[in-house]
């Protein structure tokens, strides 16, 4: 249930409406926008009318919601979300370009990524630090060493970074050094591990688990939302199907989809989602076309020579390729943005 505050209410007035759900035994989250706010209900409200809140001072409506993602659910009225990484990095305002290697190998190799990344145009550094593997024998990554040359990384080039947290107790010690938090493929469902991410400010890049419906991943982007998180941007990277050439089928159909269903910002992983260098490119500017408001994608200074994933790591010049060509593609589409950034390098 989501009750639509009149532009005129005043924090009392809000704070009126949370304890009313309080008493219920539900939970109000206030969202601010620019001209009203709007409180997200939830809990158990099968039982509870509208006329339980319109009443109330400052109301101006109440409306169900029907998806089972209340707080993600574009039917909350909440505009698109657009989440700022830092002065220059807004993740749903422009279009956002994260690079780097699959995992931290060592201080030189994440240092000349993040400068490659840099240079080709990128405007954040992604690596793992602790990297789950479907085999145990393969690298795992370097774990907290592995943790600190990516922020040494991030801070010499001036570049956010985003790398993945594996469980609940690790979820501080990652946040104090990253700018995103990463949710993989295989904790999309470890509701434990979205709780304690919810908990936190830090925004959280939550990927698409690789069997799991929209509904799911949706369900699951809730889960950190109700934690009190409303930083969440999510993450298409592909799905496992039967198909054997890609290393997974990239659905670019849940772009417009979720959008559709969604306030909450869509980013790509072209990556992961084919498995195969020679697709990155052509992949990254499908998702480009079809609205996504960012790519995730590994880049690695010598790519044959990658630890892990090193059939699906592009090169420097094909990454540099990738972001000209994927900025003239959203440009195109957006040309608000085209004017923005023209004014921005004039200055």
């Amino acid at each position: 249930m989501i009750v639509i505050m009149r532009p005129e209410a005043t924090e009392e007035h809000i704070a009126g409406v949370c304890e009313r759900a309080k008493e219920m035994g539900l939970a109000g989250h206030p969202c601010y926008g620019v001209q009203q706010a709007t409180i997200s209900i939830i809990g158990f409200d099968q039982t509870i009318a509208p006329g339980d809140f319109s009443a109330l001072p400052g109301v101006d409506r109440v409306m169900r919601v029907s998806a089972p993602y209340k707080l993600a659910s574009r039917q909350s009225g909440l505009p698109a979300t657009a989440i700022k990484i830092s002065s220059k990095v807004v993740i749903g305002s422009g279009l956002t370009i994260v690079g780097g290697p699959c995992s931290v190998e060592g201080q030189a190799q994440i240092l000349e990524a993040a400068r490659i990344v840099k240079a080709g145009g990128g405007h954040m550094l992604r690596a793992g630090a602790f990297k789950p593997r479907t085999s145990p024998y393969q690298f795992r990554g370097l774990g907290i060493e592995g943790l600190e040359f990516l922020a040494d990384a991030g801070r010499a080039t001036g570049l956010p970074i985003v790398s993945e947290v594996m469980t609940p107790a690790m979820v501080e010690r990652v946040a104090d050094s990253t700018d995103v938090l990463q949710i993989g493929t295989r904790n999309m469902q470890n509701y434990d591990l979205l709780l304690e991410v919810g908990k936190t400010e830090k925004p959280v890049l939550l990927k698409r688990g690789m069997s799991a419906t929209l509904a799911e991943f949706l369900q699951a982007a809730e889960y950190i939302l109700s934690a009190g998180n409303p930083n969440v941007i999510l993450c298409e990277r592909g799905i496992r199907t039967f198909e054997t050439h890609t290393r997974n089928t990239l659905d670019l159909s849940s772009v417009p989809s979720l959008k559709s269903l969604t306030h909450l910002p869509v980013v790509v992983d072209p990556s992961h989602g084919t498995g195969r260098r020679e697709l990155v490119l052509p992949m990254a500017r499908a998702a480009v076309a079809c609205g996504a408001d960012g790519l995730l994608v590994e880049v690695h200074p010598d790519p044959d020579r990658s630890i892990s994933d090193a059939q699906q790591a592009i090169s420097a010049e094909m990454f540099a390729l990738m972001v000209r060509d994927c900025q003239a593609i959203f440009n195109v589409l957006h040309p608000e943005f085209a004017r923005q950034q023209v004014q921005i390098n004039a200055e």
